[in-house]
């Protein structure tokens, strides 16, 4: 996540900003107003100061070497979805991963230098507790909300716009799309070649997330979507979509769809998803591309 939110400009769609690392678009059926915007923009710098492991004054940051911090907001219901992709996953997926990010290099100062890696402490549930309005973490370790956090902004975003009266809204964070009271065709981009896609997608009211190694990624094969177990990038999925009402669940859908096991938890969530591996072979579930989930695959 960036260091603050920051105004870029006006765009055909709606409002430009970049915030936390990526280019967003806020798509709007009437005009937002400056106190609007000015919401919008505190928001998203309260989400970052409390979740950023890339800015010194975080929450995350300053619990990295232990102790116990004001719960977060967000904090409650994001754990409760990484204890559903931890044992959904075999542990692949973790929100104390920071310190393997860091590792390989992906770093506060993006330093891209990688050293040996380290996996992440697979007991992150007695690591970390929430209680008593606090958030405490019990030994050195840094969080990382990757995973579901754009995702969770998104939401918030959103849902805090509908709250101020507004009925047609699209939000775009960088590939993390939610729509209300609106229709988009959306295109899945190749994860190698970026001027073609494998399909598209018709969205209403619902969640796209999309997951891809080419994003993101440095040096020989590194990238950012990691195997907290190990410690290493993932190497059998090239890239991954996820269709669900909420932008958290789409988010997080895509990330486990990298692991055995995330197949089986998107069918829990009732989720619908699409990956393709690095191998060049598409998949899906069974209702993507039905009347559930508007699609077109181009296999």
């Amino acid at each position: 996540m960036s260091d603050e939110a920051r105004v870029t400009g006006e765009s055909a769609r709606g409002w430009r900003l970049e915030a936390i690392g990526t280019q967003w678009t806020i798509d709007t059926g009437k005009p937002l107003t400056e106190a609007e915007r000015a919401a919008v923009l505190r928001l998203i710098g309260d989400f970052d100061r409390e979740w950023s492991r890339f800015r010194g004054d975080s929450t995350v940051r300053a619990l990295a070497s232990g102790g116990s911090r004001p719960l977060p907001t967000d904090a409650e219901a994001m754990f409760a979805v990484y204890a559903d992709l931890g044992e959904a996953t075999d542990g692949a997926v973790n929100p104390l991963v920071g310190v393997s990010l860091e590792a390989l290099g992906y770093d506060s100062s993006y330093s891209l230098r990688h050293s040996d890696p380290i996996s992440a402490p697979s007991d992150w549930r007695h690591v970390v507790s929430i209680g008593d309005g606090e958030m405490a973490v019990s030994q050195p370790a840094l969080i990382d909300v990757g995973a579901i956090g754009k995702g969770r902004l998104v939401d918030l975003v959103l849902e805090h716009l509908e709250g101020a009266g507004q009925d047609s809204l699209t939000i775009d964070a960088g590939g993390d799309i939610r729509c209300s009271g609106v229709r988009e065709r959306i295109g899945l981009e190749h994860p190698y070649d970026p001027t073609r896609i494998i399909g598209v997608v018709d969205l209403t009211d619902a969640a796209l997330c999309a997951s891809a190694t080419n994003r993101r990624a440095w040096g020989d094969g590194l990238h950012h979507v990691l195997d907290a177990r190990t410690g290493m990038p993932v190497r059998a999925v090239a890239a991954t979509w996820a269709v669900a009402p909420m932008a958290m669940m789409a988010d997080a859908a895509a990330t486990a769809l990298f692991f055995d096991g995330g197949a089986q938890l998107a069918r829990r969530w009732g989720v619908e998803w699409v990956r393709m591996t690095t191998a060049g072979r598409v998949e899906w579930s069974p209702g993507f591309g039905t009347e559930r989930c508007r699609a077109e695959l181009f296999t």
